[in-house]
């Protein structure tokens, strides 16, 4: 097969050898002619803009940055493909590339010592075609100090179509074809990057490579949980011919500092003149860095030491062992009922009515799905908790807990956002900020069980602890 793919691509590939001996005779027999570099900040009529070009390279069914493969090793298969492109700006162009081949793995490779669990051999799929339509970024110009560059590296991004008929080897040795029909057409999203070298003033030789990420799980002729889509690569070598009169520079490798450095040794006391203004910009933005630093120490200053910044605090001069509110100002001290049922712990009283609006509070606290944002019902209740916070001047700890629903990371991130979130809607309230102390344990402290709905209902909870 990879013999047969060799003798179809030699016609490309003699074309490219030729095409490119044939590029560089030209320019060894026409005399040597200066091109006209167009004024800077002129446009881009000057400029040689279209370009065509012909690759060959190899395919595989597998991304260079990882991810889900279907079968555990790839194979390299011939591929072969043509583009067009206009350079819309020394930095960006727009490229529309063709490519076809055929992509192929098996399960050869053992997976952790072991073989692949898989009800497939093999895979080969033929690529009819796949055309996509990308934006190309030249990164950067190598060699500042001349006009033309010679290397210029750059990233492609785009979005396209492909079509492919995939055929599989089950562990039976049975080819299959895919089902319901042979061939499909899927979008696609390729992503690469490469470097251009330039051979003459017409020609450069393109080294590149593209990994396509596909909008379906089939295109190796297996569908597999989690059901992600699949990717191919293709690494290539190829020429670019650049359209138009050679006494135009070609865009792409056009060097636009090197020129704006010829130009402004002839407008040097021009240079002078803003270098000097931007100096007094400078010396501006640093005075305003300078008074911003200033009220930021003045917002973190706390010079009674009540926990309230000087910034906001409403009442200075509050002695250090007086509790006070988010303002700053003291709160009033609560005398209890004689008939009511205490508890004394770090010299706050806690009542039964307190542990009632607390318990109220979890009871009807609910969350938006998979978000931390408080549902409106849920204010009331929140609101009275935070009534006898300022009130009386508890502390209270916030501890957020998940069901087991999803990966432990976001589990853990999602119950200290919920706590987080109830924290603030208290602070807003007026509730001293050093006094609410939130804590995520995401799933790790489960209630009840996690496999029925009623014992992952129960996980989901904030928990209000007051001291």
């Amino acid at each position: 097969m990879m013999k047969t793919q060799m003798l179809k691509c030699l016609p490309i590939v003699a074309m490219i050898l030729g095409s490119m001996q044939t590029a560089q005779a030209q320019e060894n027999q026409q005399t040597i002619s200066t091109e006209v570099n167009p004024p800077l900040f002129s446009g881009t009529s000057g400029f040689r803009k279209w370009s065509f070009g012909l690759n060959v390279g190899a395919l595989a069914p597998f991304a260079a940055i990882g991810g889900k493969n279907d079968f555990s090793k790839w194979v390299p298969k011939l591929g072969y493909g043509a583009s067009i492109k206009y350079q819309a700006s020394h930095g960006f162009g727009i490229q529309l590339d063709g490519v076809m081949g055929e992509l192929a793995a098996n399960n050869d490779k053992l997976v952790n010592g072991a073989a692949p669990v898989s009800p497939y051999r093999s895979f080969l799929t033929k690529m009819n075609w796949s055309a996509s339509l990308s934006g190309v970024i030249t990164l950067a110009n190598i060699n500042w100090s001349q006009m033309n560059t010679t290397i210029q590296p750059y990233l492609t991004v785009g979005a396209g179509g492909v079509s492919y008929t995939p055929r599989t080897i089950n562990n039976a040795g049975i080819s299959e074809g895919m089902s319901p029909k042979a061939t499909a057409i899927s979008f696609f999203v390729p992503v690469g990057l490469g470097v251009k070298m330039n051979l003459t003033k017409s020609v450069n030789l393109d080294f590149g490579y593209t990994m396509a990420y596909v909008d379906n799980d089939n295109i190796d002729g297996y569908y597999k949980a989690p059901f992600i889509g699949d990717k191919y690569s293709y690494g290539h070598i190829g020429l670019e011919f650049a359209l138009g009169k050679k006494s135009k520079p070609q865009m792409a490798i056009h060097n636009p500092p090197a020129q704006l450095s010829r130009e402004m040794n002839a407008a040097d006391a021009k240079m002078q003149a803003s270098i000097k203004t931007a100096e007094e910009n400078l010396s501006r933005k640093i005075a305003e860095m300078n008074a911003l630093q200033t009220e930021m120490a003045k917002m973190k200053m706390d010079s009674d030491g009540d926990g309230v910044s000087d910034y906001f605090d409403k009442c200075p001069g509050t002695s250090r062992s007086v509790k006070v509110d988010g303002a700053g100002c003291a709160l009033p001290v609560v005398v209890p009922n004689k008939d009511t049922i205490i508890r004394i712990t770090n010299n706050y009283v806690i009542t039964e009515e307190d542990r009632k609006i607390v318990n109220e509070a979890i009871r009807n606290l609910e969350f938006e799905f998979s978000k931390a944002s408080i549902r409106d019902r849920s204010f009331p209740y929140l609101n009275r908790v935070a009534e006898m916070l300022v009130l009386k001047g508890f502390s209270l700890k916030l501890g957020g807990h998940t069901d087991a629903v999803g990966s432990n990371a976001a589990n853990l991130i999602l119950s200290k956002s919920r706590a987080e979130s109830v924290k603030s809607y208290l602070v807003s309230r007026g509730v001293n900020y050093g006094r609410i102390e939130a804590v995520g344990y995401g799933e790790s402290q489960p209630l009840s069980s996690n496999k029925t709905a009623e014992g992952r209902q129960k996980n989901r909870r904030v928990e209000f602890t007051l001291y």
